[in-house]
């Protein structure tokens, strides 16, 4: 590399996100390697804890103001800051639409190439919740902020469709690029037993693992009558539900009073670092049945660890997935759920059989490594 490229992040980057900030902490490896420089700038609240932050790596944090309550990530700081020292970098890489660190950029005269990675937002599912307010933050500012952007990063050809029924058109600078992950981390998994006994899971019941963010879109008003529906014909497995509240926890709660289900639905929380390798190492079956994703980090997380997986298609990779039978995929449905649990819950052979080719899928075509350096290529190009 002849010049150090220095390159921007804008996302929320904290541990209750998502996986964005996972995302970008593996490229952020991955670049700075290759010799980049890498700053990730972040609206953040009072209480929100950082995402672990990569080695060699700068995080600026900015208080996310009041008006956030009505436009994501409102924060005149982060403004101020851009307008201070954005001329400094080369590549401005937004994560996600419709928030404010987004458009931010695009309402200064910074000299620096923009690339906006999609995250799924453009999906139909997600249009459809708050459809009014994306239609005219739409015609305000995202389609002139979209047409006007040197890379759009997706992960997928759905997404490509998504990008074209947003636009109107087909945009020039679409480049299809999937999310990695650093396949290390993942090479020497904690001995079993460990997470069943701190959750106090029996012996001779099977671990089911949901984890992901508590949220409507990761499918849990279809998971968890599809569970209780299992449940009243067998009581050998326990659904683990692992991860922070984003706005559907209450309605969970709810539902596992309701149906007197606390023994056999147990919430456990946010799981990191090793914790959350404990689980992947224990569970059963992963499941994770949504109605969107961009390209979920999580289900990568499961395969690479050898969890057997539920999945619907709108993980991000759905095809990929169906082509190398790497998991069992379900339709949006209680039933389609049900059965492919149970399914699950009584082959063995069929579990194993779609672990070891789950973790084929990830090794071939989902290195952090490889895909790492495909988007930083692309970052050469705008800058020649």
């Amino acid at each position: 590399m002849s010049k150090t490229i220095k390159i921007l992040n804008i996302c929320g980057y904290s541990w209750d996100i998502g996986g964005p900030p996972k995302i970008i902490y593996d490229h952020a490896v991955v670049q700075m390697s290759l010799g980049a420089e890498v700053t990730i700038l972040t609206p953040i609240s009072d209480g929100q804890k950082l995402y672990a932050i990569p080695e060699g790596a700068k995080v600026v944090t900015c208080k996310r103001h009041w008006g956030a309550k009505f436009w994501a990530e409102f924060s005149p700081e982060l403004y101020f800051w851009l307008k201070e020292n954005g001329n400094q970098y080369d590549i401005i890489h937004i994560h996600g639409v419709w928030h404010f660190a987004g458009v931010a950029p695009f309402l200064l005269p910074l000299k620096a190439a923009k690339c906006i990675t999609i995250h799924g937002l453009l999906d139909k599912w997600t249009i459809s919740k708050g459809y009014w307010k994306k239609w005219l933050f739409g015609v305000l500012f995202q389609k002139r902020i979209l047409k006007n952007t040197q890379i759009i990063q997706i992960n997928n050809l759905d997404e490509q469709a998504d990008v074209k029924r947003f636009l109107g058109f087909e945009h020039p600078n679409v480049v299809i690029i999937p999310n990695g992950m650093n396949l290390a981390n993942f090479s020497k998994m904690p001995e079993k037993g460990l997470f069943r006994k701190q959750c106090a899971i029996p012996k001779n019941k099977k671990m089911v693992l949901f984890l992901s963010r508590i949220n409507l879109k990761k499918g849990l008003d279809l998971l968890l009558p599809a569970v209780r529906e299992v449940l009243r014909h067998r009581k050998d497995f326990v659904l683990v539900l692992a991860g922070p509240d984003d706005g559907y926890l209450e309605t969970t709660q709810a539902f596992i009073a309701q149906h007197e289900l606390a023994e056999h639905i147990k919430l456990v929380g946010m799981l990191t670092g090793n914790s959350k390798l404990e689980a992947f190492s224990d569970a059963d079956i992963f499941v994770l049945p949504s109605h969107s994703e961009g390209f979920s980090i999580a289900t990568l997380e499961a395969l690479i660890s050898g969890a057997p997986s539920l999945l619907s298609d709108r993980v991000g990779f759905g095809e990929a997935i169906r082509e190398a039978k790497a998991a069992h995929l379900v339709e949006l449905n209680v039933d389609s759920i049900a059965n492919g649990l149970t399914k699950m819950l009584d082959d063995k052979a069929y579990c194993a059989m779609l672990a070891q080719n789950g973790q084929a899928l990830v090794r071939a075509k989902y290195d952090i490594e490889i895909v790492g350096r495909q988007l930083l290529d692309e970052f050469k190009k705008v800058l020649i």
